[in-house]
């Protein structure tokens, strides 16, 4: 992700305010993470991509529950497709009743 346009260097200062990094701080980061990059990020006391890391982590963390459940389906890919092939032979049936009450209503027959 890019960061600060300012900081062309790790040692130039920075604008938190400037860099699409912040506004990921302000929904993940506590107030002492969003002190720390402010200070270091302003004084060039932190680069870029210390700056990220502790949003990677909190993301990391809020998906943790979704990767749990994902796992069965990852180390048994044969659940995925018995779902799938359940489903259309469900949406199948489903769409026959369906085609029969529309043919019934336009009075087509085919017999």
């Amino acid at each position: 992700m890019p960061t600060d346009p300012a900081r062309v260097r790790r040692t130039d200062p920075g604008d938190p305010e400037k860099c699409p990094v912040w506004q990921f701080h302000l929904v993940y980061s506590d107030d002492k993470t969003k002190q720390w990059v402010q200070k270091g990020c302003r004084s060039a006391g932190i680069g870029c991509l210390e700056c990220k890391q502790p949003v990677i982590d909190a993301v990391l963390k809020e998906q943790e529950p979704m990767r749990e459940r994902a796992q069965a389906y990852l180390d048994d890919p044969t659940l995925v497709r018995n779902i799938i092939e359940d489903g259309c032979d469900r949406a199948g049936k489903l769409a026959g009743e369906t085609m029969r009450d529309v043919r019934a209503a336009m009075g087509l027959s085919y017999g």
